[in-house]
């Protein structure tokens, strides 16, 4: 009884032992998991959405007559954003047109002359000269219709240039153009954000860019979101800003001599193109990301082989 007794208590003495040893054995290997995923996945928290943005600015001048979009609004490619007031290139094109029929007429009376003039001049009643006069006024009547020609070609283009139409699909942004304001040539009138141009640039310490690769799977955590988006490294910059080598008065790199000891590592952007969005995640150019690059040496060294290190 005795012996039993004692049994009981060294168990109960070894249990807590073994539960303690076990307990730091499963947090050594979490950490140990957490130190190889933090060395071995770059990431960052340096990331940013990004976004083609195309602006619209009108090729001919006028009053806008209908604004077809609101702020925000999603268009789709070919779609009319807006109109501008059409008489005067309407009048434009008319007025072609008619100085085109005038130079007409007068092109076919100065043939027909000439076809008389040569009469003439073959049975010697007029001299060479006049009929050289009449064959040249009819070559520069052929160039004034190559003008008419022209010009009617120019209002026609002008006049189809009053509707402006969506160059992408993609969503209206900061509309600040109203109907009855007037439209100058070149002056940004609506802003359309590319729909299929998203795309997430991650800023990486250059220290990290060793274990990064084209076409490496990439993991996005969106700032709001839990989804993530998924994605693969596109490429990576080849070039940044070195603001501590201007040129000087001489053309000469002007060098700081005087350093910190402490050196931060550069940001090189790496653009991550998205593969597949999360329902209920928007994308919004500006939001920001932290990005993890899941390392596939396999594939990022293969296709990096076949490019150029300089």
């Amino acid at each position: 009884m005795a012996n039993d007794i004692e049994s009981n208590k060294r168990t109960l003495r070894v249990v807590p032992i073994a539960m303690t040893l076990g307990a730091v054995g499963i947090a050594a290997w979490l950490g140990w998991v957490a130190w190889e995923e933090y060395l071995g996945a770059p990431w960052t928290r340096d990331g940013e959405v990004r976004a083609y943005v195309v602006t619209i600015a009108p090729e001919v001048a006028g009053r806008i007559v209908n604004l077809a979009v609101a702020d925000n609004q999603y268009v789709r490619q070919g779609d009319v954003l807006l109109e501008i007031e059409p008489s005067d290139y309407r009048i434009a094109l008319e007025g072609a047109q008619a100085q085109a029929q005038r130079d007409t007429a007068a092109f076919d009376y100065a043939r027909a002359n000439e076809g008389w003039q040569a009469t003439l001049q073959g049975e010697g009643w007029i001299s060479k000269n006049v009929f050289q006069q009449t064959d040249s006024t009819e070559r520069q009547m052929q160039a004034a219709l190559a003008v008419d020609k022209a010009a009617i070609a120019k209002a026609q283009l002008d006049l189809k240039r009053v509707i402006i139409r969506s160059p992408v699909n993609g969503y209206v942004t900061n509309l600040l153009t109203q109907r009855g304001d007037y439209a100058n040539v070149g002056q940004r009138l609506i802003s359309v954000v590319d729909a299929d141009s998203f795309w997430i640039a991650g800023y990486f310490e250059e220290t990290k860019l060793e274990r990064i690769h084209d076409n490496d799977p990439v993991t996005a955590k969106l700032m709001g979101y839990r989804p993530l988006v998924l994605g693969h490294v596109d490429s990576v910059a080849r070039g940044i800003d070195v603001p501590n080598a201007p040129a000087g008065p001489a053309g000469l790199a002007s060098v700081n001599p005087f350093f910190t000891w402490v050196r931060l590592a550069q940001r090189v952007p790496v653009r991550i193109r998205i593969d597949r969005v999360p329902d209920g995640v928007r994308l919004v150019a500006g939001m920001t990301a932290t990005v993890q690059v899941h390392p596939n040496s396999a594939t990022g060294r293969s296709d990096s082989s076949r490019r150029p290190n300089s």
